[in-house]
C-alpha cells in the first residue's frame, strides 16, 4: 500500500490544520534527565549478568526483559505521583521515550556488540605465544589507535586486583575507546536515516503493527486496563509462580524443579543418519509462549515447522553421504539468501514511496511533506550519508578498501533493513543470525586468497558486530517511532534521544567493564568471544582459500526458495509458510524458542477455531501476562542475586 496523493506537499498537510488536536513530543527534559540517570545501572545489571555472570541473556531475544521491568518499575512510580500531582506525573509518550532510550542503551552494552568489542581491542596480543605465532602473524599490523598492545597495562585488565584509575592505564585506553565510540555513533546515525526514510511507508503506508511494542504500550498507559483484567493475572501468576519454584528448587537442590529451562533430547537419536539432528533442546518458556501468541500465525507456524526442516535437512544429507562436504548443507547461506530477498522486496514495494521522497529531499515538485517525521528526509538522508562515509574512510584508515568497504557497509545496513523489517511486520521473537555477517559472506563466496592482509584484518576488527544480530538497535529505532505514534505524540526528538543514550551507554558500558575487569580480572569473569576471530584471521592468513562455490550456491538456493515461498503466499491465501519463517529458522537461537513457539501455535489454532476471533482478543492478557511474570521475578532474582553476590536461577538460556 503506498502513500497516497493527499499525502503530496500540501501547506495545510497538518494537524492543526485537519482539526485534530496537536500532538505533543515525548521529549523532554524530565523524560531526558530520567533516562539518563537510569542509563549507567541498567549498563552495569546488563554487563552483570550476561557477562560477569552469565546468569541471563536479556539482549538475545527481541523484547528486553531489564527494559520492559525498568518500565514498570517507573509506570508505578509515576502512579503514585500522579495520584499526588497529577502535573508532575510522566506522560506516556514521556515513558515510552524513557524505554527507548533505556532499550538503545542495552543494545549498545548488550551481548553482541561492546561484550564482544572488549577483546577485540587486547586478546591477540595477551594471548600471543611462541606456537600460535600472532606476535609476527598480524600483531604489527593492528592499528594502535584502536588497540592495547602494552603488556604491563593488559596484566590488570586480565589478571584482575588491580585499577584503571591510574593516569597510565587511562591513557592507553583513552585513544582506542574515543575512536570505537566514534565508530559506533557513526552506526547509530546510519540506522536513524534509514529508519527516518522508511517510517511512513512501513507504519502508515503498509500498518505495519510492531507487535513487540504493545506490552510497552498498555504498562505505560496513564490507567492501564490490562492490570485490571483477571487473566492478565492468571497468566502472570502462573509465569511467576513457576519461576520462584524454580529458583527456590535452584538455591536447595533437593526440591525437584519444574522442567521449563532447555534440555537436549539429542540423546533420543544416536544412529546414523538420525545422529546428524545435532543439538535438539526441548524447552517451555512461558514468556516465549507469550510472545509467540502475539505473532501472526502463519509465521509463528513458519518458525517451528521449517526449524524442523532444517534438521530433516541434515538428516537427509547425511543420509545421501553430502555430510562429507564441510558446512552443508549451508544454512546460515541459505538464510542470508532468504534475508537478501527480503530486503530487496521491502525496498521495491516502496518504490513509489521512495521516490516521492527523494523528490522531496531535492526540492522539487510531488515530493512527499513530511508528517511526525524525527527530522526532515533531507536532514535523514545527509546523517546517513556522513554515518556511511565515515565508516567507509574509518575502514580505510586500517587498511580496507574503499570499494570493498563500500560493499561490506552496504551488506551490513542491508541486512539491518530486513531484521527491521521482520521485526516491524512480525515481531520475531529472536533473530541472531549467527556468522552470517558481510564478514562470513565475502570470505566464503569469494574466498580469502584474493583479499589482501589488511582487509583480513578489518574483518576481524570488526566481529564484535556481525558475530550475531540479535541486539541489534534499528528494529528498536522503528518501534520507538511506533510507539510514540500510539501515545498520539510527535516523533521530534526521537533523533537527540537517541543519540544521547548512545553517548551516555558508551561512556557507562566501557567504564564499568574497564572497572569490573582491572578489578576481577576479564579472562576469570568474562566470556571472551574475540577468541572466535583472531584464530579465525590466524587461519585466514596462514591457509588461504579460494571462492567456495557450496556457499555462494546456498546463498542462490536460499533467495530462490524464499522467493518461491513468497509467491505462492502472494498467490494463495491457504499457503502457511512463510519466507522469514524459513530465514530466522535455522539460527542458533531458534533452538531454544521453537518449541515454546510451537505450543503457542497450538494454543492459538485451538483459540481462534473455536472461539473465533472475539476470543482470541479475550485471551491476549494471559500471554502478555506470561510475558511479564517471568520478567518480573526474572528481574527481581538477579537483582538480588547481584547485590547478596549469590548465584541466581537462570530463567532464560
Amino acid at each position: 500500500m503506498a502513500i497516497g496523493q493527499h499525502d503530496i506537499e500540501s501547506p495545510m498537510d497538518t494537524s492543526e490544520a485537519r482539526g485534530e488536536t496537536p500532538r505533543r513530543s515525548g521529549f523532554t527534559w524530565r523524560a531526558l534527565v530520567i533516562g539518563l540517570l537510569l542509563i549507567p545501572p541498567n549498563v552495569y545489571w546488563v554487563e552483570q549478568m550476561e557477562m560477569m555472570r552469565y546468569s541471563a541473556h536479556p539482549t538475545t531475544v527481541s523484547l528486553f526483559f531489564n527494559a520492559v521491568f525498568i518500565l514498570l518499575a517507573l509506570a508505578a512510580l509515576n502512579a503514585l505521583v500522579a495520584k499526588a500531582s497529577p502535573r508532575l506525573a510522566l506522560t506516556q509518550a514521556e515513558l515510552l521515550m524513557v524505554y527507548t532510550m533505556i532499550c538503545i542503551a542495552s543494545c549498545i552494552c548488550g551481548h553482541d556488540w561492546i561484550q564482544v568489542l572488549m577483546p577485540i581491542f587486547s586478546w591477540s596480543f595477551w594471548m600471543a605465544t611462541p606456537e600460535n605465532k600472532w606476535e609476527t602473524l598480524f600483531n604489527p599490523d593492528l592499528p594502535k589507535w584502536l588497540t592495547v598492545q602494552d603488556l604491563r597495562i593488559l596484566r590488570g585488565y586480565y589478571e584482575g586486583g588491580d585499577t584503571m584509575y591510574r593516569p597510565e592505564v587511562l591513557a592507553a585506553w583513552w585513544g582506542p575507546v574515543t575512536m570505537w565510540s566514534l565508530f559506533i555513533i557513526a552506526l547509530i546515525l546510519v540506522m536513524l536515516g534509514l529508519t527516518i526514510i522508511v517510517r511512513r511507508q512501513w507504519l502508515e503506508g503498509e500498518h505495519l503493527a510492531c507487535p513487540l511494542v504493545n506490552l510497552p504500550v498498555e504498562i505505560s498507559e496513564p490507567k492501564p486496563r490490562l492490570f485490571t483484567q483477571s487473566l492478565f493475572w492468571a497468566g502472570f501468576g502462573l509465569a511467576a509462580g513457576l519461576d520462584t519454584y524454580n529458583s527456590i528448587a535452584f538455591l536447595y537442590p533437593a526440591i525437584p524443579r519444574i522442567p521449563i529451562e532447555h534440555a537436549d533430547m539429542a540423546g533420543a537419536f544416536r544412529a546414523r543418519p538420525w545422529s546428524a539432528i545435532g543439538w535438539f533442546p526441548r524447552s517451555f518458556y512461558p514468556f516465549v509462549i507469550g510472545m509467540g501468541y502475539l505473532m501472526p500465525m502463519d509465521f509463528l507456524f513458519s518458525c517451528w515447522f521449517f526449524y524442523l526442516f532444517w534438521k530433516a535437512e541434515l538428516i537427509l544429507s547425511t543420509a545421501v553421504g553430502w555430510d562429507k562436504i564441510p558446512q552443508f548443507p549451508f544454512s546460515n547461506f541459505q538464510c542470508f539468501g532468504a534475508y537478501a530477498l527480503f530486503a530487496v522486496s521491502a525496498l521495491w514495494m516502496a518504490r513509489g514511496y521512495l521516490r516521492q521522497v527523494w523528490l522531496r529531499i531535492l526540492g522539487a515538485a510531488g515530493g512527499l511533506r513530511e508528517r511526525n517525521e524525527a527530522m526532515s528526509y533531507r536532514g535523514a538522508t545527509i546523517m546517513a550519508l556522513i554515518g556511511f562515509v565515515f565508516l567507509v574512510v574509518f575502514s580505510a584508515f586500517i587498511g580496507l578498501r574503499a570499494w570493498l568497504g563500500v560493499v561490506f557497509f552496504v551488506i551490513y545496513f542491508g541486512l539491518s533493513v530486513a531484521i527491521t523489517r521482520m521485526r516491524a511486520q512480525f515481531g520475531a521473537p529472536v533473530h541472531d543470525l549467527h556468522f552470517t555477517g558481510p564478514d562470513q559472506i565475502l570470505t566464503a563466496t569469494l574466498g580469502t586468497r584474493i583479499f589482501p592482509k589488511q582487509d583480513l584484518i578489518t574483518f576481524a576488527l570488526y566481529w564484535w558486530f556481525n558475530r550475531a544480530y540479535r541486539n541489534h538497535p534499528m528494529p528498536h529505532m522503528m518501534e520507538a517511532m511506533r510507539m510514540q505514534d500510539r501515545a498520539r505524540a510527535r516523533n521530534r526528538g526521537l533523533v537527540q534521544a537517541i543519540l544521547v543514550a548512545t553517548l551516555v551507554a558508551l561512556v557507562s558500558s566501557f567504564w564499568s567493564f574497564l572497572h569490573m575487569y582491572y578489578d576481577l580480572g576479564a579472562t576469570a569473569q568474562g566470556r571472551m568471544f574475540s577468541g572466535e576471530s583472531f584464530p579465525k584471521l590466524a587461519t585466514w592468513l596462514v591457509a588461504p582459500t579460494g571462492p567456495n562455490w557450496y556457499a555462494a550456491s546456498a546463498i542462490g538456493v536460499g533467495f530462490v526458495f524464499a522467493s518461491f515461498l513468497q509467491t505462492m503466499r502472494l498467490q494463495y491465501m491457504w499457503w502457511p509458510f512463510h519466507p522469514l519463517g524459513f530465514a530466522i529458522s535455522s539460527n542458533w537461537e531458534m533452538n531454544l524458542v521453537w518449541m515454546p513457539l510451537l505450543i503457542a501455535w497450538l494454543l492459538k489454532t485451538v483459540i481462534v477455531k473455536y472461539g473465533g476471533h472475539k476470543t482470541y482478543q479475550r485471551c491476549v492478557p494471559i500471554f502478555m501476562g506470561l510475558i511479564l511474570g517471568q520478567f518480573v521475578v526474572g528481574s527481581i532474582l538477579n537483582i538480588v542475586s547481584i547485590i547478596l553476590h549469590v548465584p541466581s536461577y537462570m530463567f532464560w538460556q
